[in-house]
């Protein structure tokens, strides 16, 4: 496996005349990186944070790296939060957490019968992946044999490609997932080595990395990705974003905080969790263009906290990113998914689905919503107001 020192890291040269930038700039951090090429640590902060780096055009040098590898498409996640709750962990982000005081409702694993019904309805609304997600701090060997089971069943049933986020796992319970037909292991790294005690102290970043070097000894392909806005430095998110591509992930899930009330994270103003980069539309837009830029290969998804955060800019996130979570996050509510495939549409992009009996979307979810006409007290105010 390359090792970061290893790579090839590429400087590219700014120049203060602005049609220069707008003709070479743009041009080289998409050749860069479709080369193979890595870009330098001083590059990759100016696209985060310089004003004269324009966002339109940005966003355009890295659709072209998107463009080049998963064209038009855009791939969906169903994800099925399969254990909530009862989570020993203290993951000060996470509403399931030890230490959290989030409003949930906690239950055990759902029964099998649940989670195959579920995985039927993914299928049908033209999901591509079905994720299941367990709360926990690992599986036991009898609980990785259930799963084993599930895995198997739901491989049988659908042309679904199935991924488990199920805590930490060693080499042996990884290749019994894969033996079983798993797809994909997710296991996000969420911050960088540094920042990590920050966030976490019941498990450490080597505990997470060693969880996706097991799926990859056994030749599992690995989901990782991170959380943006946790108090971390620029420097940060651009270590991890290169981190991640020496483990040659398959999936990037790029998520942006969620302040769920209860969970430790949320309950510090921002001045207190040393927050010093708000997470606005563009800023969020551009670390979506980074970790593009950094991992052309691999599917990035624009996960929790796109419409929270990218808001009426949303559907922008899908020239950097090609994939995206339909139907919510693990405790989080998104957006419906017919409005998530109108949007998709709009946009020219088309969606990638298993096999030709996948619903993309049911006939009575493709009525358009009649026009609501103004009613009188909108119309005649005054009028409205003296009765």
């Amino acid at each position: 496996m390359a090792q970061t020192n290893s790579l090839c890291y590429t400087e590219i040269v700014w120049k203060s005349d602005v049609k220069n930038m707008e003709t070479t700039f743009y041009h080289e951090l998409t050749t860069t990186s479709l080369q193979g090429e890595l870009l330098s640590d001083d590059c990759c902060k100016k696209i985060l944070t310089a004003s004269e780096v324009g966002l339109l055009p940005l966003l355009d040098a890295a659709y072209q790296v998107r463009k080049t590898y998963f064209q038009n498409t855009v791939q969906l996640h169903i994800l099925n939060n399969a254990q909530n709750g009862y989570c020993p962990e203290d993951c000060h982000y996470c509403a399931q957490a030890s230490s959290a005081t989030a409003d949930i409702e906690a239950y055990p694993l759902k029964p099998d019968a649940e989670i195959l019904a579920e995985a039927e309805r993914a299928y049908e609304s033209g999901a591509y992946r079905y994720c299941i997600v367990m709360s926990g701090r690992g599986p036991s060997p009898k609980r990785v044999a259930h799963l084993a089971e599930l895995i198997r069943a739901v491989k049988t049933r659908y042309p679904i490609e199935v991924c488990l986020s199920a805590g930490l796992i060693d080499i042996e319970a990884a290749h019994t997932l894969k033996a079983a037909g798993l797809d994909r292991l997710n296991h996000n790294l969420n911050t960088s080595e540094a920042h990590y005690p920050k966030i976490c102290s019941t498990h450490s970043y080597q505990d997470r990395m060693e969880t996706l070097q097991a799926a990859q000894k056994v030749g599992l392909a690995c989901c990782s990705g991170i959380i943006v806005g946790m108090g971390e430095e620029i420097s940060d998110l651009i270590e991890v974003a290169k981190e991640l591509r020496c483990l040659e992930v398959a999936s990037l899930p790029v998520n942006f905080f969620l302040p769920i009330s209860g969970t430790q994270l949320s309950e510090f103003a921002p001045a207190q969790r040393n927050v010093s980069i708000t997470l606005t539309p563009d800023y969020c837009l551009r670390v979506l263009c980074l970790y593009r830029f950094l991992n052309p290969r691999a599917e990035i998804r624009v996960a929790a906290g796109r419409e929270h955060y990218l808001r009426s800019m949303e559907v922008m996130a899908l020239y950097p990113a090609n994939s995206m979570f339909i139907e919510g996050y693990l405790n989080a509510a998104g957006t419906g998914t017919a409005r998530t495939l109108q949007m998709i549409e709009d946009a020219g992009f088309t969606v990638k689905t298993n096999g030709d009996g996948a619903k993309q979307l049911k006939e009575s979810e493709k009525k358009k919503a009649d026009v609501l006409l103004k009613e009188l007290k909108v119309l005649r105010p005054r009028m409205a107001s003296s009765t």
